[in-house]
């Protein structure tokens, strides 16, 4: 009698995880096509002279200026 239980078993444990693969892999595929795309231009961000993260490339890019120390 056990080893008619533990094939019936086996057999539910295989289905659970045979089930279970086929939903990872529905899932992966869903992902992969409704996604908004990993190139390389949407994933830069640029910071303005304030500091602040933007996705707009600066328009000017000022020069920086050099001050010298006066010295006493």
């Amino acid at each position: 009698m056990a080893g008619q239980n533990n094939s019936y078993i086996k057999k539910q444990k295989t289905e659970k995880r045979l089930k279970k693969r086929k939903e990872k892999e529905q899932k992966k595929l869903y992902r992969k096509e409704n996604s908004s795309g990993g190139e390389f231009e949407n994933m830069i961000a640029y910071v303005d002279k304030f500091g602040n993260i933007t996705t707009e490339r600066p328009e000017e890019i000022e020069a920086k200026v050099e001050v010298k120390a006066e010295e006493n």
